[in-house]
């Protein structure tokens, strides 16, 4: 069975996609000896070489780690609520950053967001230049989990509405309630992978997905009647947060793995 060949490059996890088109309209990769060509197709027999200039291209590449604070949103500015890569300057770097990496104003362009937080949201946001490593937390296949901290109120009419619990609300929460968010709610008619949920105090709960979906956190608690009044990622994968401080970031370890 034959495939797109930056499709193959990408399922033997060498690139992405998109990186994959710049290799071959570069002549860095070759089929069969031969100069592969933008949409060619490629079967499991077929030899694949990539040059060493994608590699050393691909060294180059940086993913940065941001303590993502309120009011900023994941990718493009909108709303006129500024971009989360704005921080990304040479005096927000954690002085705690182990990495031996000199910063360059290269390491700024073409930084996607691998995977988002809302703009109400805090925690641990991946910005990279390496298709690979949004890959791993974010591709179709990606088994990568996201812890959050979630601080709730009881809001069963809605924040605005009669009965608000903002103390305790553990107490008063149901346990089928808790079962659901675990497992058995929906979004937009599409059934939720089961998750970890768990309370951590009687005010916050600990969230453990495995998907990403738009505010999805903040909805499964209005499903259940919880009113989300402070959100925070700590870990995404193997890689945490830590004491990188709000508004301060740093490079991904040399040794590091989602």
């Amino acid at each position: 069975m034959s495939m797109r060949l930056n499709k193959r490059l990408a399922e033997l996890g060498l690139c992405s996609r998109r990186e994959a088109d710049d290799w071959i309209a570069r002549g860095w990769v070759r089929v069969n000896g031969q100069p592969a060509v933008l949409g060619q197709l490629v079967g499991e027999a077929d030899c694949v070489e990539v040059a060493p200039p994608a590699r050393a291209q691909q060294r180059q590449q940086v993913t940065i780690l941001l303590h993502k604070p309120v009011g900023y949103v994941s990718g493009q500015p909108e709303d006129g609520h500024p971009s989360a890569a704005t921080l990304i300057r040479p005096q927000t770097r954690w002085r705690e950053d182990r990495s031996p990496r000199r910063f360059e104003p290269a390491h700024t362009r073409g930084l996607a967001p691998a995977g988002r937080l809302d703009i109400d949201s805090t925690g641990l946001l991946v910005l990279t230049q390496d298709g690979r490593a949004a890959k791993a937390i974010v591709g179709e296949r990606s088994a990568v989990d996201k812890e959050y901290l979630v601080r709730v109120q009881w809001a069963p009419s809605g924040p605005k509405g009669p009965g608000v619990v903002v103390h305790n609300v553990q107490a008063v929460f149901p346990a089928q309630a808790l079962a659901r968010l675990r497992h058995g709610l929906a979004l937009d008619g599409v059934p939720l992978r089961p998750a970890q949920v768990e309370w951590i105090n009687p005010e916050q709960l600990r969230f453990v997905l495995t998907e990403g979906r738009k505010r999805q956190i903040r909805r499964m608690c209005e499903l259940v009647g919880l009113h989300v009044v402070g959100l925070k990622r700590v870990r995404i994968g193997r890689v945490a947060l830590g004491a990188l401080p709000p508004g301060q970031w740093r490079y991904l370890g040399e040794h590091e793995r989602f």
